[in-house]
């Protein structure tokens, strides 16, 4: 166990360290399909995309130092079981580029903690804020078990509290050059969903209103986001404007 860290750090590390010894893994044992979304520094969007994980054996990093002097990984692979959020992100790190290097320590008696995805690096304040279906994880990532079609991000939160997760409700499908309604949902910590006004969506003629809607208009098919202030940006939201594929959307 490494040595006493700052009380600033410490709270840090309570908020991206999986409590492992409190909340038991309840992940399932088979391999499941779930989406995932990571933002980085900046808001920057690191991947979005849907996979299937299970049981991951996760390799530690001396690197992960980002808790304090004495706190880096092992260098050592760590067995997560079961399907879950931590799992999720270290099958997709395999084939992003975007998310490696992963800096995971396992220094803590108590859990793992991550420092690092690709070159978004916990400092300061920040930490790494785990959400599934909108709701704020009330436990740690490799004790976070996920089921089929859950909707799993993880954010570089600047500071605590978290900020909120943008949603974009958009058509799948409109006809080029015909305005179409969006709307902009801000979901908080608990999932609690409210509309947002004043929000940015690529493409539209002007920013949301007070109902969180606003019109688009394509000329041809497009992915769609939503950005305010330091919110977290919703998810690309596809937009098919003619005759589309399945193999239209990127």
């Amino acid at each position: 166990m490494p040595k006493p860290i700052s009380s600033r750090l410490a709270a840090a590390c309570a908020l991206a360290i999986v409590l492992l010894a409190v909340v038991p893994v309840t992940a399932s044992a088979k391999r499941v399909s779930a989406s995932l979304r990571v933002v980085g520094k900046g808001g920057k969007v690191l991947t979005e995309k849907t996979l299937r994980t299970g049981t991951m054996s996760i390799k530690t990093s001396r690197g992960a130092n980002c808790f304090g002097k004495g706190t880096g990984g092992s260098g050592r692979s760590v067995k997560v079981r079961g399907a879950t959020a931590l799992g999720l992100l270290a099958q997709a790190s395999r084939s992003t580029p975007s998310l490696r290097p992963l800096l995971i320590t396992d220094a803590f008696d108590f859990g793992l903690g991550i420092c690092g995805v690709g070159k978004s690096r916990v400092s300061g304040r920040a930490s790494w804020y785990l959400k599934v279906n909108h709701r704020g994880a009330q436990v740690g990532g490799d004790a976070y078990g996920l089921h089929g079609g859950d909707e799993v991000l993880w954010d570089l939160a600047p500071s605590f509290p978290y900020p909120d997760e943008l949603v974009l409700k958009a058509p799948e499908a409109a006809l080029p050059g015909v305005p179409f309604r969006v709307r902009v949902l801000s979901y908080d910590e608990k999932g609690k969903r409210r509309p947002v006004s004043g929000a940015s969506v690529t493409g539209a003629a002007a920013p949301t209103g007070a109902d969180g809607t606003t019109t688009v208009t394509l000329t041809e098919s497009s992915s769609l986001r939503a950005t305010h202030g330091r919110e977290i940006p919703s998810a690309a939201s596809f937009v098919c404007a003619g005759v589309c594929t399945g193999g239209s959307q990127p």
